[in-house]
């Protein structure tokens, strides 16, 4: 039986890994639950799953959560703030933690979970985006195992040969691979060029083709940021230089990623587009279960195609890229930009091509430094929000 713990359980791959952890009880049980500021949905999930432990971010909500909860029939402990949050992470309440925290919020549980040897599944791409060399680094001084749950990196997991770096981690350079290519269903708008782009809303940039995730989440697809994120995500989990990376639009989102051999070899993993392979296989690994998801019927669907990214119009990808080859803490600059200007354009103050352009003032003003300790990341990172957020102030 594998305790799990599921930080942001609200959210859409805390949600399916419940639908997964519930549909094998006799192997894993859902131990600890933690959410923002969601205290009803909270609570609705530990009414089924009756953690020991439920965490709300926001200690103003520990006591609502606590009348709820009792009012609910639900008996666990309760807790709230940043640092319950981590504690709970590198608990022996659990034995597996999925870090399903959006954005830079979910970095210390995140470690704190890889230093306490957990088997820890990866959703939260921008911990190891910001701090990859640190993260890759606590898995090693832990002894757990650091599982992509990510649709492509997860899916270059199973294609990778069994070589494998500290934390169980596949390498490239081991076993004649020569090149990871992570597949992009383009977003919303694919196909469009700048002048299509100028008017975009909100509303326009959430609604995915394929997928069904968060608001912060779906416009990172739309710009195609999300894409650059897991670029460098790819580096530091497969030790890949960014040459050895590329992208490919593939609308239909049924190829998740594939891995090319020097031998001229290609294997691709497929799968419809349900989070729940990912987890189910991370989970479960190096075993399988049953996900709850549709067998793929290929001679039903379309026929799959695939198409080199558009990096002029969708330049997020590019920036992407540039940090990742300009190094250091150059990527957690990167994101930290991006999740400031992705704000300000779901609150409808900046123009969609204009989360870029902040990306890129703020990549210029402020060189990359090296990744020495997580203290000194953090202050980059909010050095990185200010820029940001002064860049906006004087757009306006």
């Amino acid at each position: 039986m594998k305790n799990v713990a599921v930080l942001g359980a609200t959210g859409s791959i805390g949600g399916n890994t419940l639908d997964v952890i519930a549909r094998h009880p006799q192997r894993f049980r859902a131990s600890v639950l933690t959410a923002h500021r969601q205290v009803t949905a909270l609570v609705a999930l530990c009414a089924v799953h009756r953690p020991d432990l439920a965490v709300i971010a926001d200690p103003a909500l520990e006591p609502e959560l606590t009348r709820q909860l009792t009012a609910a029939g639900v008996r666990c402990d309760v807790a709230s703030g940043h640092a319950a949050l981590t504690a709970a992470a590198a608990s022996p309440l659990c034995d597996t933690v999925v870090a399903a925290i959006v954005g830079a919020a979910g970095l210390e549980s995140t470690l704190a979970a890889a230093r306490a040897g957990k088997h820890l599944l990866l959703a939260n791409k921008e911990s190891i985006v910001m701090a990859g060399p640190l993260l890759l680094e606590a898995v090693a001084a832990g002894g757990g195992a650091l599982i992509p749950v990510d649709s492509e990196h997860n899916a270059l997991f199973q294609c990778l040969p069994p070589a494998c770096l500290p934390g169980g981690q596949p390498h490239l350079g081991k076993g004649g691979v020569r090149r990871l290519i992570l597949t992009a269903s383009g977003g919303p708008f694919r196909g469009f060029l700048r002048p299509q782009l100028a008017q975009i809303t909100p509303e326009q940039a959430c609604k995915h083709p394929n997928w069904v995730m968060g608001r912060k989440i779906s416009v990172d697809s739309a710009t195609l940021m999300n894409k650059g994120l897991e670029v460098i995500e790819a580096h530091h989990l497969f030790n890949a230089p960014a040459e050895a990376i590329e992208v490919l639009v593939h609308p239909q989102s049924l190829v998740h990623s594939l891995v090319e051999y020097v031998d001229g070899s290609v294997l691709a993993q497929l799968g419809n587009p349900d989070m729940r392979t990912a987890i189910a296989h991370a989970l479960a690994w190096p075993e399988r279960v049953e996900a709850g998801v549709a067998p793929l019927d290929l001679a039903a669907c379309a026929p799959l195609a695939f198409e080199p990214p558009d990096l002029d119009t969708f330049r997020c990808l590019a920036l992407a890229f540039q940090a990742l080859r300009a190094g250091g803490d150059a990527p957690a600059l990167l994101n930290a930009a991006n999740e400031v200007a992705v704000a300000a354009f779901l609150a409808g103050t900046l123009p969609f091509l204009a989360i870029a352009d902040v990306v890129e003032s703020v990549l210029a003003e402020l060189p990359a430094q090296d990744v020495v300790n997580i203290e000194t990341l953090c202050e980059r990172d909010r050095d990185a929000r200010e820029a940001a957020r002064r860049i906006l102030r004087n757009a306006c």
